[in-house]
């Protein structure tokens, strides 16, 4: 069959409304509602063309400014049509056109009982999310899907093991043993690495409950490990001082805060403050960025937040985040090489009510 993909137009109105009666017991979009996609909508909408200038298909894809994830609002088929490969080959053109708008995921809801659909999309690696009740006009339920269209590099400068922090409070400590894994090319170490790391690099700076760990406490812990360590810092610090209320807990975190400044003088740390700290000239000569980010942006979590940066390039920076329960339906897999447009990424690498930045960067010992 010929088949030509473009962009819909004013014109395909009226074979688009007519599609979407054949396609669907309970209409979903009219007339208004197409024209307002087309000129109106961040999105994206996509027709196939068959023999005759016929409409066999059409696609649309929502996206949102500022997130990596765009949405497949619809996806149709002419039942006259079906058999042909035009269900494909239009997925195959959303996906595309979500990458174009540097999303990195494409979230879709399904009629659980549209089986040939379903198929569709588990065969282009849809995973499930959950099922959504009351959620198509008809008030049937809906499968949530999701897939990620942006996979992780596949040239790194070495593998990055994951590691799953153990605890809520152990993000910085399980991101170096990630790191210390990468640069010896081993597997991190376990629950008791992880907690001696964090007792080690704690300067209590967490507004409640467990300290976190300091920038400053593990450049001095990874420099112990016979590690070349940078230290790139937007001040001296300490962090977080005046978002602390508690006058007794302040004089902790200074006092914590200055025994690791005059412990990192008799080291060959080497530490920058004030500049930006630029990822690609890192991770080309074979460093490991440990990147404090804003945990609110991440997680709705109060507390700042250490992800692993595991590669970047044109359109997005790839990262490990330590903590895969932090996001609703995520898996360890799926927090593994995250990517986040640079964009994104220079927001949450801003913390606290200063906009502070912070960032320990590991090289290979002996370097």
């Amino acid at each position: 069959m010929n088949l030509l993909l473009r962009a819909a137009t004013l014109d395909d109105l009226s074979a688009l409304v007519e599609l979407e009666s054949r396609c669907f017991e309970v209409a979903r979009l009219g007339r208004q509602q197409f024209r307002w996609m087309m000129l109106e909508a961040n999105g994206c909408l996509m027709v196939a063309e068959g023999d005759g200038h016929s409409l066999l298909g059409y696609a649309l894809v929502l996206f949102r400014q500022g997130s990596t994830l765009a949405r497949l609002h619809s996806v149709a088929t002419d039942p006259r049509a079906r058999g042909n490969g035009i269900g494909q080959r239009l997925l195959d053109m959303a996906e595309a056109s979500a990458r174009e708008h540097d999303c990195a995921y494409l979230r879709l809801e399904v009629c659980p009982d549209d089986r040939d659909a379903v198929a569709l999309f588990e065969r282009n690696g849809y995973d499930h999310l959950e099922l959504l009740s009351d959620f198509f006009p008809d008030h049937r339920e809906a499968l949530r899907m999701e897939k990620r269209v942006v996979r992780h590099p596949q040239a790194l400068q070495r593998p990055v093991p994951y590691y799953h922090q153990t605890t809520e409070f152990t993000c910085g400590p399980a991101c170096l043993l990630m790191a210390m894994g990468a640069l010896d090319g081993a597997v991190p170490g376990n629950h008791q690495d992880e907690l001696r790391l964090w007792r080690e690099a704690s300067s209590v700076h967490m507004p409640g409950g467990h300290g976190g760990c300091s920038p400053h406490g593990l450049a001095l812990a990874a420099w112990r490990r016979g590690y070349r360590v940078r230290l790139h810092l937007s001040d001296k610090g300490p962090l977080f001082l005046d978002e602390v209320r508690n006058a007794g807990k302040r004089e902790v975190i200074r006092q914590a805060h200055e025994d690791f400044c005059s412990a990192l003088e008799n080291t060959d740390v080497e530490q920058h403050l004030g500049d930006e700290l630029d990822l690609r000239p890192v991770l080309a000569a074979g460093g490991q960025p440990l990147v404090l980010v804003d945990g609110h942006r991440r997680s709705r979590s109060r507390a700042p937040h250490w992800v692993l940066v595991t590669d970047c390039d044109h359109n997005f920076i790839y990262m490990h985040d330590p903590n895969a329960e932090r996001s609703l339906h995520r898996r360890a897999q799926d927090c593994q090489h995250i990517p986040v447009t640079h964009r994104e990424f220079e927001r949450i690498s801003r913390f606290g009510l200063g906009k502070q930045r912070a960032a320990v960067v590991l090289y290979p010992r002996g370097t």
